[in-house]
């Protein structure tokens, strides 16, 4: 690059007057930038021929490292999710992914308090309250020695599964990695679930019966001449909710920087297993999450395309709620609904599910089952957020909203942050609005339950997220230049990063694409 020079403080200020610096500790670190376009952070002009060529030459390696892989206790809880075994412990009935919940919860809880997982935000107290909640509600409905059984499986899979993602989620890298998890998990029951979908038989759940108990099997639903697929979940519901979540997730964050046929080859997958739960809530998420994602594909130049969609949102839920003879909600939840007769009497859970709240507002009813006329036979409440304010009392999905909201809003705003990161906090809020939007029709529990307060605070570390290091074949487009010194150079060995000359001082850097 020509008319370029190094200032006073010993950065180099490019043609378009920005500066571009490297650090010194950037051995094992790698190279940074806090926005496109810009490398940042000081390095001294003043380094020693051993070191200035050390330095490199770790950075060179730093660059060509692969990404980090994922923990152990973020491995084994998404492995443990789709392993249906029920083992039981005195009077408990554990899953194995409880058992990692229960082993990892000390540590992590240590871990957050010492601020090991990032500062304690307030996100965090409402959801540690919204955990806690449901014990002291079986403690005013039923005594203690109930609420200590159920309330701590409770505590155990809200708070622990939360706790696990924030304290072992902290970067972008572990971000990917714990997405990529949740596919493998996807691709492990696709085949098996196509066969289910045909033969309406429960293959992957009756091989791990053959080890170990994997609690009750219900009959299948056929729907077109096609059986629901429970595979390893209670329910095909909980089987689509699972595999839907994670179709955002897919395409923004393991799709990045991919070929388009990459990223549709995936989505495909996560769609086509989705389907086969023919449950018309996880399914309608799935064409939310399509419909979203193509609007932040087709608009991507435009930086306000959010704003636009959330005020054309906003504009439709006024409109319904004015001229419209059923509100908003009620439209909503239709979309997610396929039969008739199943709207209908989800209309009803609504009107007598509220009727529960008013009556017990604070404690909810506990385990006792809900008040309902006789002629509605089934216990299920198929809304998440209303089944918790009827057993529990409306604190619990307050303070769960309260979590959920500060996290997705937040995260949100969060500023300067680069094309992956933007990417990645898309792919975390889309995974969010889709649980969001299919709870109002369905209920969580089980391994989806703690999949959702998993990714809700896998989310948290973006909040934190600060530059990005720059990977190999990054490396190629941000530097193009070479450093001008003495005819003695030190070679980096990596492609698009110049050699430095043998000299005691750094004279000048060219290159740099702003």
């Amino acid at each position: 690059m020509r008319n370029s020079q190094w200032d006073r403080r010993g950065r180099f200020a490019g043609r378009s007057g920005e500066l571009f610096a490297f650090e010194n500790g950037m051995t094992g670190q790698g190279f940074s930038r806090s926005a496109p376009g810009l490398l940042s952070r000081p390095f001294s002009t003043e380094v020693e021929n051993v070191n200035a060529g050390a330095s490199l030459r770790d950075a060179a390696g730093s660059v060509q490292a692969k990404r980090k892989q994922s923990s152990w206790p973020v491995f084994l809880f998404i492995a443990a999710l789709v392993v249906p075994w029920i083992i039981s412990v005195g009077p408990l009935r554990l899953s194995l992914y409880r058992f990692v919940l229960l082993a990892m919860l000390v540590p992590c809880v240590v871990a957050w308090i010492t601020g090991k997982a990032g500062r304690i935000r307030l996100a965090d107290i409402s959801l540690l309250l919204c955990a806690l909640w449901p014990t002291l509600s079986l403690v005013v409905n039923h005594g203690w020695a109930i609420a200590v059984q159920t309330g701590g499986i409770g505590f155990l899979e809200a708070f622990g599964a939360y706790l696990l993602a924030r304290c072992y989620i902290r970067d972008a890298d572990d971000f990917h990695n714990a997405v990529k998890l949740l596919f493998g998990t996807v691709l492990f029951l696709m085949p098996f679930a196509f066969v289910e979908c045909v033969s309406g038989q429960n293959v992957l759940r009756e091989m791990f019966g053959m080890i170990v108990s994997t609690g009750p099997s219900y009959s299948h639903e056929y729907r077109s001449g096609f059986a629901r697929v429970q595979s390893v979940f209670e329910h095909s519901i909980l089987f689509g909710v699972y595999v839907g979540s994670s179709l955002a997730l897919v395409h923004l964050v393991l799709g990045y920087q991919k070929s388009l046929f990459q990223r549709f080859l995936k989505d495909g997958i996560v769609t086509s297993v989705a389907l086969t739960s023919l449950s018309a809530g996880p399914i309608g998420g799935v064409v939310a999450m399509t419909a979203l994602l193509s609007w932040n594909g087709l608009l991507r130049s435009l930086g306000s395309r959010w704003k636009i969609l959330i005020g054309l949102l906003v504009c439709l839920f006024v409109a319904l709620q004015s001229f419209a003879n059923r509100s908003a909600l009620t439209i909503l939840t239709s979309f997610f609904i396929f039969d008739p007769a199943s709207y209908w009497y989800r209309r009803l859970i609504w009107q007598y599910g509220t009727e529960n709240v008013a009556n017990h507002p604070i404690f909810g009813l506990g385990m006792n089952d809900w008040e309902r006329p006789a002629w509605m036979p089934a216990a299920s409440i198929d809304n998440f957020f209303l089944v918790q304010a009827v057993h529990w009392g409306l604190p619990a999905p307050i303070f769960l909203m309260l979590a959920f909201f500060l996290i997705v809003v937040a995260v949100a705003l969060k500023k300067d942050l680069d094309e992956k990161l933007v990417d990645y906090r898309t792919g975390f809020i889309l995974a969010m609005v889709f649980f969001f939007l299919v709870g109002w029709s369905v209920a969580f529990w089980g391994s989806t339950y703690v999949v959702f307060l998993f990714l809700l605070g896998s989310g948290v570390w973006i909040l934190e997220a600060r530059a990005t290091p720059i990977t190999r074949e990054e490396s190629a487009k941000w530097i193009d230049g070479s450093i001008q010194g003495s005819t003695t150079e030190l070679a980096t060995g990596v492609p698009g990063i110049p050699a430095i000359a043998s000299r005691g001082s750094i004279r000048g850097v060219a290159g740099g694409r702003c």
